[in-house]
């Protein structure tokens, strides 16, 4: 027998829109050459691997070139897993244990509701190459943990982006964020996200960095709950939900394909 593999499309109600994870469920971890290995030949922005442990599960992301900290949207696509597969009850909620802390997952309605860190961010200088790179004007520039986050002008702006990735893989951070206002008024945010350096250029839909933008737009806008969208080719809903030093991510996923990886 392999090891079962799923392939998941999460922040999306269909199939080919969102942003695609493969999910793989172990029975003990590997090392994590075969880690990476796998995630490189999955190709997708991440691959989630799932070891079940007591009372909860633990939980790796890894893009195709590097292991990383936080990853909104294979967590979703995780939780849809377990819950497909009868691994958790339907009622219950799932407990990761991750780098980034114990994440959770719970059902709200038709949604999955992810609790992870809210990753604040404040104002900060532009690198000398991130703007050139990008190829826009920044309203505003600030820095979390993880990434920069530029606001432009408009969503016209936005979606005319087309950056050098190459010169923006040279910034010495994860990713880099960038947002606007909408111009849907049924969204509350717009924005995209570009990580060269960690191996995608342009992630779909980035749960991650909406633990930055809800920081952000909270403060802007003065509320608390949003409904934001990110505007890449493939696009995709986040509903945001700030509570303290916490982020409620909300969205649907669905599974693609489903199948085994080798042990060899």
């Amino acid at each position: 027998m392999g090891l079962p593999l799923f392939l998941v499309d999460a922040f999306t109600d269909r199939p080919f829109a969102g942003n695609p994870a493969a999910v793989c469920l172990l029975e003990r971890w590997p090392d994590a050459a075969w880690l990476q290995n796998v995630a490189a030949e999955m190709n997708q922005s991440e691959t989630a691997f799932l070891v079940k442990e007591e009372r909860q599960f633990a939980l790796r992301w890894f893009t195709p070139k590097v292991e990383v900290d936080l990853c909104g949207h294979a967590t979703l696509a995780s939780a849809h897993v377990l819950w497909q597969q009868g691994l958790a009850k339907p009622d219950d909620g799932i407990a990761f244990s991750t780098r980034s802390g114990l994440l959770k997952a719970a059902r709200n309605r038709d949604e999955i509701e992810l609790d992870f860190p809210l990753k604040a961010q404040q104002p900060a200088d532009a690198p000398a190459d991130l703007l050139p790179a990008l190829g826009v004007t920044a309203k505003y520039v600030g820095r979390n943990q993880f990434d920069y986050l530029i606001e432009v002008e408009s969503e016209t702006v936005l979606r005319q982006m087309r950056p050098d990735f190459k010169r923006l893989a040279t910034v010495p951070v994860r990713g880099t964020i960038v947002t606007s206002p909408p111009s849907d008024a049924k969204f509350d945010f717009v924005s995209r996200f570009f990580a060269p350096a960690a191996g995608i250029d342009e992630d779909p839909v980035t749960g991650s960095a909406h633990c930055c933008l809800g920081d952000y737009w909270q403060k802007r806008l003065g509320k608390s709950d949003f409904v934001a969208y990110q505007a890449s080719p493939r696009g995709g809903t986040v509903r945001v939900r700030v509570a303290g030093k916490r982020v409620f991510l909300g969205g649907t996923a669905v599974t693609v394909a489903k199948g085994e990886l080798g042990r060899s």
